[in-house]
């Protein structure tokens, strides 16, 4: 089995992560409220702010990157919650083991930065990803939002997403209602 690495990008790595987020966006547009083409064209110092703004980390194997996701607090109504954000896994590497590194990664970075609680927002209608997440920890929540996705052509105007919240370290485990 190949073994993936996980590590936090700084902002000198801003042109790593932008490679990366153009072709999760690229090759997963149905999950993203961006898309590649509205990024693409975004210039260094926006990229060096996004580095800064929230945490992100990069998953690999010994020949490429693999995945990604970021971890911030900008979205959120309580300083002591995260939020995980911008989970993307390449298709030839899903199901071996980079989604759940990522997450781990994730849950220990937030943590590190004394937050009690990450809230993962996942489509309603996305049983894979709803089980993965419960798999992982993460409990549903009545929090719902519209799903907003720009990236492709999306059928469904009522798709929704649910918060997902894993409770970390020492939290008593009750889930927060505002997120």
């Amino acid at each position: 089995m190949t073994e993936i690495t996980v590590r936090r990008l700084t902002e000198e790595d801003w042109a790593e992560y932008r490679a990366l987020r153009l072709r999760s966006l690229s090759e997963s547009p149905e999950a993203f409220v961006a898309s590649a083409e509205e990024e693409e064209d975004y210039p260094e110092e926006r990229w060096r702010g996004r580095m800064t703004r929230s945490q992100r980390l990069l998953a690999s194997t010994e020949s490429e990157a693999v995945g990604v996701a970021s971890i911030g607090t900008e979205n959120t109504a309580e300083d002591h919650i995260g939020e995980l954000f911008g989970l993307w896994v390449s298709p030839s590497a899903r199901g071996t083991g980079v989604a759940r590194r990522l997450l781990e990664a994730a849950a220990n970075a937030a943590r590190e930065d004394n937050l009690t609680h990450l809230a993962y927002w996942v489509g309603t209608d996305n049983g894979r990803a709803v089980a993965f997440a419960s798999s992982f920890g993460f409990r549903p929540t009545d929090n719902r939002r519209p799903m907003e996705i720009r990236g492709a052509d999306v059928d469904d105007e009522d798709a929704e997403e649910m918060a997902m919240v894993l409770p970390l370290g020492s939290s008593s485990g009750n889930i927060p209602t505002s997120l």
